[in-house]
């Protein structure tokens, strides 16, 4: 069998083609892109290609034929034309303050001035910029091609300090000479995580094409369901024989953990490209998102906003525009957990136009809730994964007591970045992340657990029902049976009658002076 190469972590695309590596065709969409416009954005999660796509841009600007024997393109382009081209990257660096982000700058353009043998005219990075195109222009006759990746990295890696603000506006003044300069440039590409409002940033560029969300390039990067079989069967039957799985069985595992990804509606979901191939080269089923650590911007919303990222845990519907640009001035971190790849485009109500919005795969679930739970729970790292083990065996063996022992356990003490008054947040946050780390089915009646109290946990033979209230200085019997009375008044069991499985109906009650679980009853 003809060796295999799988291109994890390689982000040149010569570098990728002279290795001989697998490579999943996306030039018909680089064909689509360069005859059909000229200013583009596109925000993508991180480790999705978006650097792979940029270094494909540039070869073919460069006019490096070559490299595209075999593919698509080598077929649709006729004229094989070579622009000069200005490649700008942030994703080397970490920008905690404006003195890193002004160092790497000055590195980016130094490195582009010396392409073209210019000198240093001006400590502006606008006005470089500005005399790099002009100058590139004038000694190619040629327009010119800017690429920029990775621009809202800066942003990201200052955000909640006082540095965020600074490097929104160095970037501002970076980017502004692109509107005057537009009859010089060719093609302008700008990928990024998240798409940061046009009005603090790409100042004067409005005219730029936001493809993020355009279903004719819904899988421009990642790996679409099609592309997987028709790029990797022989990696599958490898994974499939490693697990001693049937073929069948490993699509939909790999579906599961890896796949789900839509980045707008009606359109056929897309698996993570990075997770993917390492699971092909492991052959095992891990998890890969998490394990270079966790972003650090999810680390500093959690600290800012501990329970925002729980009211995501059983989906979340908003509008386009709730999630689409992220506002600096607002406190709305939708945008920034979608578009950094925490959520994705699971339904869509076209008469309303409402999004729903939920995790793409078990893979960033799990992950997602781990980063949760241990920042709000007091247990060691090394023994949650056993305390979720411990709640699983207890839902199956039907230990009501010892389910709740080990949450209540868990939760006897208030983490230093929950307030007091937070406790009730923190408590139905807690137990409902909880019981979705199991792997069953959580329900909720309604999507946010902030100020809600139903929970409904599913096994393959059982119903569990918990109404959770909080004491309020009342008797803890007068509560309990309160909550057991609203279960039945509220009807939850009857949607799950015909089902045959065992009901269990428990009433949870909490300390509202921040003194953990005072009991249950069932």
């Amino acid at each position: 069998m003809e060796a295999r190469y799988l291109p994890i972590g390689i982000q040149d695309f010569e570098d990728l083609r002279n290795r001989g590596c697998i490579y999943v065709d996306k030039t018909p969409f680089v064909y689509k892109l360069v005859t059909e416009g000229k200013p583009y954005f596109l925000s993508r999660p991180r480790r999705f290609g978006k650097s792979l796509l940029l270094s494909t841009l540039e070869y073919y600007f460069l006019g490096k034929k070559d490299l595209f024997k075999g593919l698509a393109i080598e077929k649709l382009e006729k004229n094989w034309t070579e622009y000069p081209v200005l490649k700008i990257s942030f994703g080397g660096g970490s920008y905690e303050n404006n003195e890193k982000l002004l160092s790497m700058l000055d590195f980016i353009l130094n490195k582009n001035e010396n392409i073209f043998g210019l000198e240093k005219q001006s400590d502006n990075p606008a006005v470089r910029l500005s005399n790099l195109i002009m100058t590139a222009n004038s000694q190619t006759g040629k327009q010119v091609v800017v690429l920029i990746d990775e621009y809202d990295k800066p942003i990201l890696d200052a955000l909640y300090t006082e540095y965020e603000e600074q490097n929104r506006q160095e970037l501002r003044n970076f980017y502004s000479p692109l509107k005057d300069l537009d009859k010089y440039i060719r093609f302008l590409f700008i990928t990024g995580i998240t798409k940061v409002s046009h009005v603090n940033i790409f100042s004067g560029l409005n005219q730029l094409d936001d493809i993020s969300l355009n279903s004719s390039y819904s899988s421009l990067c990642g790996i679409a369901e099609s592309e997987l079989e028709e790029y990797f069967m022989p990696e599958i039957k490898a994974l499939a024989e490693s697990q001693e799985m049937s073929v069948s069985d490993t699509k939909t595992k790999l579906a599961e953990m890896y796949d789900g990804y839509h980045f707008t509606h009606d359109v056929e979901g897309v698996y993570n490209p990075f997770c993917l191939l390492k699971c092909f080269k492991e052959k095992d089923f891990g998890s890969y998102w998490f394990e270079s650590g966790t972003p650090t911007f999810l680390v500093k919303t959690l600290q800012n906003q501990p329970f925002f990222l729980s009211t995501l845990i059983n989906g979340k519907k908003a509008k386009e525009d709730n999630f689409k640009n992220y506002d600096p001035d607002s406190k709305n971190m939708l945008p920034v957990i979608y578009q950094s790849g925490y959520l994705t485009i699971k339904g869509f109500e076209k008469t309303r136009r409402i999004y729903t919005l939920d995790f793409p795969n078990r893979e960033i679930e799990e992950g997602f809730l781990n980063v949760l739970l241990k920042k709000f729970v007091k247990v060691p790292d090394d023994d949650m994964g056993l305390a979720i083990d411990n709640v699983v065996d207890a839902l199956d063996s039907h230990d009501i007591d010892r389910l709740l022992g080990i949450i209540k356990a868990a939760i006897a003490d208030l983490p230093t970045i929950v307030k007091k008054d937070m406790c009730e947040n923190y408590y139905e946050s807690v137990t409902h992340l909880m019981f979705r780390m199991t792997g069953y089915n959580v329900f909720s009646e309604l999507q946010s657990v902030a100020g809600r109290s139903d929970v409904i946990v599913t096994t393959k033979d059982s119903v569990f029902i918990f109404e959770l209230k909080m004491d309020k200085g009342r008797n803890f019997e007068e509560v309990a049976e309160e909550a057991l009375t609203q279960i039945d008044a509220n009807g939850y069991s009857e949607r799950f009658a015909v089902s045959g499985k065992q009901m269990y109906k428990v009433g949870v009650v909490f300390s509202s002076d921040g003194k953990g679980m005072l009991g249950w009853k069932y």
